[in-house]
């Protein structure tokens, strides 16, 4: 106990000790500290202008430079007409938010390029080698070459058929505007307000474009070029002929709705009669096979053990 006390003692005396000398500089001295306070010094002190580069962010410093050089090759693959076709799909796709011709062809290149890597990449797990790697590489190249087409059809498939839905209750919310006394261009409004949908936003654009100076006529016809479904270009073929001769506009809705409303229970009579053909493929090779097996596995069972 007495020796524990000791050195406790003389453990305490050091840190005294060293608390009460002063702290040492450790600051260097000569050319060297001198040289380390000025670098020190000017990364403390340096211009915004010279850290500008270094603060923009990553997709700024690296993205978009490769971006614009995949634009470049793009347009060196892409035809003549490759952006007239790109922005018609974009059209009919509602024209994505931050999606444009320049995009597109960019991110076909980029598609492309990660199609190479990926298939690279994958082509080990699957053992490939010789004639089947370079098949199986421009099959990755291929497809990621056409990824951003795919994704456009797809979105623009998918908007047309919600406008193709939305299209025969639309008219009928336009007919009854318009006989209960409301004007074409105020029952349209009606339509663009009161209805959500890619429909309502094409009405919302067409009374921008005729608000900004352009014809009514117009602003129909081209809402008519925005889609590629007959019966919305019928529908406006009927009201720009209604508005160039003077045909009231109410009874033209009203044919009009009786007419979507017959083609979409057309539609519908149509694709009932195709589910007997759509099943006869997963019934013969899903459904049978296994009723087979079990009503007639039993007796197979038996029946050899009989013979064995």
């Amino acid at each position: 106990m007495v020796l524990f006390l000791g050195l406790l003692m003389v453990i305490v005396a050091i840190v005294i000790v060293g608390m009460a000398l002063p702290s040492r500089d450790t600051t260097p001295v000569g050319s060297v500290g001198r040289s380390l306070a000025a670098l020190e010094s000017f990364g403390q002190n340096i211009p915004k202008e010279l850290t500008a580069e270094l603060d923009r962010p990553f997709a700024e410093r690296i993205l978009a430079p490769f971006q614009n050089r995949a634009l470049t090759i793009g347009r060196r693959l892409s035809g003549r007409d490759s952006a007239e076709r790109i922005e018609r799909k974009l059209e009919l796709a509602g024209n994505p938010v931050g999606w444009t011709v320049d995009r597109v062809v960019a991110m076909k290149v980029i598609g492309a390029v990660g199609g190479l890597i990926a298939a690279f990449i994958f082509s080990p797990v699957l053992g490939l080698s010789g004639i089947k790697l370079v098949g199986f590489l421009a099959v990755g190249v291929a497809v990621g070459y056409m990824g951003a087409d795919m994704f456009l059809y797809q979105k623009g498939y998918d908007r047309q058929n919600r406008i193709a839905v939305e299209l025969p209750d639309a008219i009928d919310l336009l007919t009854i505007s318009v006989e209960s006394g409301l004007a074409f261009d105020a029952a349209v409004q009606q339509v663009a307000t009161n209805t959500d949908g890619p429909l309502a936003e094409e009405f919302g654009r067409v009374l921008r474009e005729m608000q900004i100076g352009r014809g009514r006529a117009d602003a129909l016809r081209a809402l008519g070029d925005r889609t590629n479904l007959e019966e919305l270009r019928s529908f406006v073929g009927a009201m720009v002929q209604a508005d160039a001769f003077g045909i009231p506009i109410g009874q033209v809705l009203r044919v009009q709705s009786s007419e979507m409303r017959t083609k979409r229970r057309q539609k519908a009579e149509a694709k009932a009669q195709q589910i007997p053909v759509k099943m006869t493929i997963p019934l013969i090779f899903c459904i049978l096979p296994t009723l087979f097996i079990i009503v007639l596995g039993p007796a197979v069972i038996s029946i050899m053990d009989s013979f064995g």
